[in-house]
């Protein structure tokens, strides 16, 4: 899902398209996105934003592995897309394996 906005910083338009391309299967949408915030950031810039959605990746997926809760304002925000992804099902799924063992 592509946002619009600029969430209020500066080239915030232009980190956003980064963070999704990062997170994309398109290569060559990252490279567009990697060009475009060179075009408004130094170099550093750009490290520091890889950087940042690195660790955000990593640290959602440690927070999934260990099983840790999901807030209860996230679960109300985004339950249509949970359930829609099937997400919600993979508990029971993982159960229903771990019995057949």
């Amino acid at each position: 899902m592509t946002g619009t906005g600029d969430g209020g910083i500066s080239h915030g338009q232009a980190l956003m398209a980064f963070a999704e391309a990062t997170l994309g299967d398109g290569n060559r949408a990252l490279g567009d996105a990697r060009r475009s915030l060179l075009e408004v950031l130094r170099p550093t810039a750009l490290v520091d934003a890889a950087a940042v959605v690195g660790l955000f990746n990593a640290i959602d997926r440690v927070a999934d592995a260990t099983g840790t809760p999901l807030e209860g304002w996230k679960a109300e925000a985004t339950s249509d897309v949970r359930a829609a992804i099937g997400i919600d099902d993979f508990k029971r799924r993982k159960e229903a394996c771990e019995g057949m063992n």
